[in-house]
């Protein structure tokens, strides 16, 4: 439809177009013709009375031959130049009949006629033509050049009148192309006016809805104007911003909710939670941290151990998400100090462009205290327990040595067996207070730098007996560029021997247990043992290095509590243990340590 408005538009325009080129191509067609027609006609008479001259005039020159005694040869010429002359009048005479051109020519026919009879008298007498006669023939011709100038004249004139009439007509057409020009350019520029006016402002108003849409502005519609293309995009356009309107409000509902819900989530949080900009600025706090914010250590900004780890996030994009009480942070809060273990969360939203972290501060003062007074009763218990434990190991021990009498096969099992279980209960109790001991922080670090090479074959020399005894075999591989590692000796042996017990417990016999060292990232030195065992399930990895966790299913006897304490000697050397294994025969247990005493402050 709208291609229907752009023709009609045009229509007018094309139309005059059209008429200005038909008038101009018939007025060409109507001069050519005219001219043509006048300009040959008329050129034509004045060749044919140019011509009958000179046959009137060549018939007086054949009526001196005649006097001059040629009598025969005159009328001969003259005979001739009469029939050129009547063949060319007669000529004009039928071009001539029923136009005004009719009349001059009757007068050369009468003054021909008239020469003729006087020229045939003065042909018959000959040389005895009196004088008179000569002068008769000499104004005869006279008389017929004279009705031939005045033909040539009346030609003339008509030509000159068909100039003036075509000059008259060009001059009109002129004008009038001229007027025809004149009122396109008035007709074109009007028709312009109306279509551009008529499409630009549907145009304009969609314009102008859409930078108020992009401004958000989405109640200000397109005026419909018509039920063409344009009318369908207004439409269109009202349509769609109906459907923004209604997706922004509810949006905007959605948005509240989630923001009073946030609100309510944080205010009814009990552990304080900052959030903070990409620069290190509190944006908001919830009313615990509040409260905690007015503590002495907030004075200059956040606590010294919030510092760093809220830098690495900030400038990595990384959670910083601490599990152990080596991480709990201690803050005055009133009359009492509150322990918290903080939590840093990375925070990266596009849309709001909002970059920073949030920093939730679990307050685990009670499982703190109740975690020390676990590990203080765990290592009073086991103190307690020890010493009896110890007596009754002794006795055992003197019942076996048989110094108060003989023992019976089924008494000397019995306490073989007692021997045993009292052995297992007092490595077990060692171990629950070496536990309690490093967790606690009590048992301080000795660090002394040892060479790798020294230490893997002192590992080596200590593990074989009980590795060949199972009838396997220990292999060493130490890689080049680690020399020393500084580390607590007799803590770092319980590691690599308990690493390396259980590869053996768990390896099959004529297997290869690999003790290997070699060079990490960032300047540790990675440690490791490889077995070939029935390896660990994927859902057991996480659980590992927990304090009596045995993998289901597991035959061998153990109490759970040696890779707890390998867990707590090797991050109080500032290092990480973990284990990679899977479904199928292997597992590979390993440590990173520091290649260089870490800084104490």
């Amino acid at each position: 439809m709208l291609r229907t408005r752009l023709y009609l538009g045009l229509l007018p325009l094309l139309l005059l177009l059209i008429a200005m080129g038909g008038y101009a191509l018939f007025t060409c067609l109507e001069l050519s013709r005219s001219v043509e027609i006048t300009l040959v006609g008329n050129y034509r008479s004045m060749l044919a009375t140019e011509e009958m001259k000179n046959a009137a005039t060549l018939m007086n020159s054949a009526l001196y031959q005649a006097q001059g005694g040629d009598v025969l040869a005159a009328r001969e010429r003259f005979s001739a130049q009469r029939a050129r002359f009547e063949r060319t009048l007669h000529e004009q005479s039928m071009t001539a009949a029923g136009t005004p051109r009719a009349r001059p020519v009757e007068a050369v026919d009468e003054a021909f006629l008239a020469q003729v009879k006087t020229d045939e008298v003065f042909l018959r007498e000959g040389t005895l033509s009196p004088l008179d006669a000569l002068r008769e023939t000499e104004t005869a011709l006279f008389t017929t050049l004279r009705a031939l100038e005045a033909l040539a004249q009346h030609d003339y004139a008509a030509l000159q009148a068909e100039l003036a009439r075509a000059g008259q007509t060009t001059r009109m057409t002129i004008k009038l192309l001229l007027g025809a020009m004149a009122a396109a350019i008035l007709l074109s520029l009007y028709l312009s006016y109306r279509l551009s006016r008529s499409l630009l402002r549907p145009i304009k108003a969609l314009t102008a809805s859409a930078v108020a849409l992009g401004d958000g502005v989405l109640d200000r519609p397109v005026p419909v104007l018509s039920r063409d293309e344009l009318g369908e995009l207004a439409r269109a356009f009202n349509t769609m911003a109906g459907k923004l309107r209604a997706f922004r409000e509810a949006t905007t509902a959605k948005v509240l909710r989630a923001q009073r819900t946030m609100e309510a989530t944080l205010t009814s949080t009990p552990d304080p939670v900052f959030v903070v900009s990409e620069n290190g600025d509190i944006e908001l706090k919830n009313p615990a941290a509040e409260m905690l914010a007015v503590a002495p250590e907030f004075a200059g900004g956040f606590p010294v151990p919030l510092r760093q780890p809220l830098a690495e996030v900030l400038a990595s994009g990384n959670h910083y998400l601490p599990a152990g009480y080596d991480h709990v942070i201690t803050l005055r809060v009133g009359p009492e100090d509150r322990h918290y273990l903080p939590r840093i969360l990375a925070v990266g939203d596009a849309l709001t462009g909002f970059g920073g972290a949030a920093i939730l501060l679990q307050d685990v003062t009670k499982f703190r205290l109740l975690d020390d007074a676990k590990n203080n009763l765990v290592g009073t218990v086991s103190h307690e327990l020890k010493t009896p434990l110890t007596g009754l190991r002794m006795a055992v021990y003197l019942l076996l040595e048989q110094n108060l009498g003989q023992l019976t096969s089924a008494q000397r099992e019995l306490l073989e067996t007692a021997r045993d279980d009292t052995d297992r209960l007092l490595r077990i109790l060692n171990d629950l207070l070496d536990l309690s001991r490093l967790e606690g922080g009590a048992a301080a670090l000795n660090r002394t730098p040892e060479r790798v090479d020294g230490l893997l074959a002192a590992m080596t020399g200590e593990i074989r007996p009980l590795i060949e005894a199972a009838g396997q075999r220990i292999e060493v591989n130490n890689a080049a560029g680690v020399d020393t590692v500084p580390v607590d000796r007799d803590r770092i042996r319980h590691v690599f021997i308990n690493l390396l017990t259980n590869a053996s417990k768990y390896s099959p016999e004529g297997s290869a247990i690999t003790l290997y060292a070699g060079p990490a990232p960032d300047g540790f030195v990675k440690f490791g043992v490889r077995d070939h065992g029935p390896g660990i399930p994927p859902e057991s990895l996480p659980h590992m290095f927990e304090k009596f966790y045995r993998v289901p299913g597991q035959t061998k006897k153990g109490a759970g509590l040696g890779l707890a304490i390998a867990r707590e000697i090797v991050v109080a050397h500032g290092g990480s243990i973990a284990c990679a294994s899977g479904p199928g025969p292997g597992s590979d247990f390993h440590f990173l340590l520091p290649g260089v005493t870490p800084s104490s402050g």
